[in-house]
């Protein structure tokens, strides 16, 4: 048996950057682990300027997610103005107000991709016995800076409600948990196929866990593995796809 920390994310809009190419942002399907690394740092209070703190802590934790909800995607044609760079270099740009008060401004334009009405039920536990999951589950009930689900345009709509659980696995720390958040979840959730189209089962995405196996759909490659936050460099992490029964979900 293992400890695990398991909570639920909502928001009316989300982003979860996949790999982007000059102009087009797009967003996974369920949260990238950087995205929820970045999540419980900012609500134990680490600065994401703080690279060798945000590294650690990823390494220190395990991840998965189960999807609730995929939403639907929302696909938003950006346009914002931003003074060059050489003028930038003149004065200190604090806010966006600074930004705006230089006359040459230059236009970027972009495509950002969104999931509306997406839900998910996160699972973390410690890969070794440095990472305070007692920690973590206090700072998600009082988080130090406000969090937001893959972008700052987008906050949470509904409270994490943190729960420290004891399992064999986190596939089983998933399906124990009391706090389903009741009709909210259960409405947009409820029946959601998955690839193989059946109704009334969820996909579940995981990091493997030391000694333990499961019967999972297929492997893949997640790029959301931190290398260097300040150049935006992210390397390949490996997760697991298992399919979990709508009882398992919703009790």
């Amino acid at each position: 048996m293992g400890k695990y920390l398991v909570f639920h994310i909502y928001g009316p809009m989300s982003s979860w950057g996949d790999t982007a190419v000059g102009e087009y942002r797009p967003t996974f399907s369920h949260p990238s682990k950087s995205a929820i690394v970045g999540l419980v740092a900012g609500a134990l209070g680490i600065k994401r300027t703080d690279e060798g703190r945000l590294r650690v802590l990823s390494e220190q934790l395990g991840f998965g997610v189960l999807v609730l909800s995929p939403g639907t995607l929302l696909r938003d044609y950006h346009t914002t103005q931003v003074p060059s760079q050489a003028t930038i270099k003149k004065g200190p740009v604090f806010t966006r107000k600074d930004e705006l008060s230089y006359k040459d401004q230059n236009t970027i334009l972009s495509t950002r991709d969104y999931r509306s009405d997406a839900a998910y039920r996160i699972v973390l536990w410690a890969r070794d016995d440095s990472a305070d999951l007692d920690s973590i589950w206090k700072a998600l009930r009082m988080p130090v800076f406000a969090p937001y689900l893959g972008r700052k345009s987008c906050p949470p709509a509904i409270p994490f409600q943190p729960e420290l659980i004891d399992a064999s696995s986190a596939a089983e720390a998933i399906s124990k948990t009391r706090h389903s958040l009741g009709d909210l979840l259960r409405g947009i959730g409820k029946g959601v196929g998955v690839s193989t189209g059946t109704k009334g089962r969820y996909l579940l995405y995981l990091e493997r866990e030391e000694g333990i196996d499961v019967e999972k759909l297929a492997t893949h490659w997640r790029k959301d593995r931190l290398i260097n936050r300040r150049n935006w460099q992210y390397g390949d992490r490996q997760e697991i796809l298992v399919e979990v029964g709508e009882d398992d979900v919703f009790k």
